[in-house]
């Protein structure tokens, strides 16, 4: 009973996203009972995934190949959008929060890595501004990156999350945390800002550090 209430419950956040666009994430199935394993406190993966490759540009105009440049570290993979009125800066403020309650050494490990869907809107300089508003008094480590449409969606397949939709607005909510072992396998989706997200971060991002 206890799996079946899980898996509802992942199933009906995975669903929530922006209130101006709906949402769309993966199948509940692939969303195991984060109780489960007793390891983690976020949304078991049921078959890890690996850190995928990709490249896109980052904020100053530069080439950022996300598999080679964060392997080895512990790095949480967001896509979402500037412009986004609840899930995303909820979520980023969630990962900002979660890092405030970690060890130093493991903020200065980490990756926040946020990737646009907004391909028209979302400038170098505007996801720097944006970013900022998350990455005080943390040592973690945060990319904004942006690219074409095409480069964009082909980032998300390899991220294996569903594609965004009406321009960047209808995207996935998910946040993959992979670790030190370049796998994700466990996974955060948007809790409405309750804090749960930030406090499930917190306890698993020390575990998956010396993964």
């Amino acid at each position: 009973m206890k799996r079946v209430l899980a898996l509802l419950t992942a199933a009906l956040l995975a669903l929530a996203a922006c209130s101006s666009s709906g949402g769309r994430d993966p199948k509940p199935s692939s969303l195991n009972d984060h109780t489960a394993s007793g390891l983690y406190q976020g949304f078991g993966l049921d078959t890890p995934r690996p850190r995928p490759s990709f490249t896109l540009t980052d904020t100053h105009g530069k080439p950022f190949a996300f598999g080679t440049q964060t392997a080895g570290h512990p790095t949480l993979l967001f896509f979402g959008y500037t412009n986004c009125p609840d899930v995303c800066p909820t979520t980023m403020a969630d990962i900002h929060n979660a890092l405030l309650k970690v060890p130093a050494a493991v903020q200065k490990q980490t990756y926040v890595v946020f990737v646009s869907t907004d391909v028209k809107r979302d400038t170098g300089p505007v996801l720097t501004q944006w970013l900022h508003n998350f990455d005080g008094g943390v040592a973690a480590t945060f990319v904004g990156l942006r690219g074409t449409q095409a480069q964009i969606d082909a980032a998300q397949a390899a991220a294996h999350i569903l594609v965004a939709e009406d321009d960047g607005q209808t995207h996935s909510t998910q946040v993959l945390l992979y670790g030190p072992d370049d796998y994700a396998r466990v996974s955060y989706v948007y809790s409405g800002g309750d804090g749960n997200e930030a406090a499930q971060m917190a306890h698993d991002l020390p575990i998956v550090a010396k993964s």
